[in-house]
């Protein structure tokens, strides 16, 4: 299973998300108190395994400042958290991660656009775009709407909730930033126990 840990902005916690097992580790360009430049995430990447993907987060960039970010730190997927439009998508010169808020339990009907790419289940955005850490309502979900997709699992999830997140959803992969992080920093310890909790799946 794709285990991605999002918002990383120290050495330490790239490390520990690293060599924990994180298939996936997320670094966001767009406005957010986990915001890193560039050129900051290019260093901070540096030494991270080829198998491990390096993903950037964005929200209604310009198409031309993706791409050159995209080549400055060399990641290898984009995570969409906007109004980004599949024909925008498609453009995009890596694999994209397009982000989708879940509002009464309701899967949009915009997903049907991005069956090429993967998708992210979260909660509607609060502060800034691109999670609230909030859960949105697993159980009111249509499930059968999600067939075919490869998708991640978001908003909410931390170490005790996420194993029966993947009991519900049996998604392709688990996303998390604010739910293993104290005091708004990240946790060496939660990224650790997170990840053995769902590789223990």
């Amino acid at each position: 299973m794709w285990i991605k840990i999002c918002g990383l902005s120290t050495q330490a916690a790239v490390d520990m998300a690293v060599a924990s097992g994180a298939t996936h580790i997320g670094f966001v360009f767009a406005e957010s108190k986990r915001q890193v430049t560039p050129e900051y995430a290019k260093y901070l990447a540096k030494n991270v395994p080829k198998t491990v993907k390096k993903v950037g987060l964005f929200v209604d960039e310009d198409l031309a400042v993706v791409q050159e970010i995209v080549a400055k730190v060399g990641l290898d997927m984009v995570q969409l958290h906007g109004q980004e439009s599949a024909d925008y998508a498609a453009q995009v010169s890596v694999p994209v991660i397009k982000a989708f808020g879940i509002k009464d339990g309701k899967i949009p009907d915009a997903i049907a656009d991005f069956k090429a790419h993967t998708i992210l289940l979260d909660a509607p955005p609060a502060q800034f775009a691109g999670g609230s850490g909030q859960a949105f309502d697993w159980d009111k979900v249509d499930l059968t709407a999600l067939d075919g997709y490869r998708f991640f699992v978001a908003g909410g999830l931390n170490p005790e909730n996420v194993g029966q997140a993947i009991a519900i959803f049996k998604p392709t992969g688990v996303d998390v930033s604010s739910g293993v992080e104290s005091e708004g920093v990240k946790d060496l310890e939660k990224i650790k126990k997170f990840i053995l909790k769902v590789r223990r799946q």
